[in-house]
């Protein structure tokens, strides 16, 4: 797949960074592989210092990128997040942000940070078994961005009207095939 541009929130505006993208590999029914790039002033950004890989809770409130997955046509998902640290999060939801969860799943997503001049590219694998059916799915994809003053912005493939909300149903536009395998 091509990479998919994220918009900036426009309550949060954003003059450091001049792209953000993503996009998804479904590598087999089981695995996909999520890829964010933002591209500008990385020293602007505020990064978390590299940790342990584990699953930590409020990643969301910091330097983030996000997936949320939903078998197409229902309305229970899962929230992926992962951040520059190698630190994660999964939560189940039964409907809209009900029914929080936070799930362990089988395998531990992986992400590998790299950082050059003037962008940060994130690559995550994530084992879908256990998590989500083996069905067409739907995505939002996300990232949270926080510069040095501590200031946030949310791009999104997507927004809502209102405020920035990742959870909503506006955002889950990107679909794949139980046969989209690469």
């Amino acid at each position: 797949m091509e990479p998919l541009p994220l918009v900036c929130h426009p309550a949060t505006p954003c003059t450091y960074v001049s792209a953000v993208t993503a996009r998804v590999d479904r590598l087999s029914e089981d695995l996909l592989i999520l890829y964010y790039e933002i591209v500008g002033d990385i020293d602007q950004l505020q990064l978390p210092p590299q940790r342990r890989s584990a699953h930590t809770d409020g990643l969301w409130q910091h330097t983030c990128f996000e997936a949320f997955v939903r078998p197409d046509g229902v309305r229970n998902y899962i929230e992926l997040n992962f951040a520059p640290s190698s630190e994660w999060a999964v939560y189940r939801f039964d409907d809209y942000r009900r029914g929080m969860t936070a799930v362990e799943p089988p395998h531990a997503p992986k992400i590998i940070c790299r950082r050059r001049e003037d962008r940060l590219e994130a690559d995550v694998d994530v084992h879908c078994s256990g998590l989500v059916p083996r069905t067409e799915l739907q995505l939002a994809l996300a990232v949270v961005l926080e510069d040095l003053q501590g200031r946030i912005s949310y791009w999104a493939l997507k927004h809502p009207p209102g405020n920035a909300d990742f959870h909503h149903d506006a955002g889950f536009v990107l679909k794949l095939r139980a046969g989209d395998v690469e």
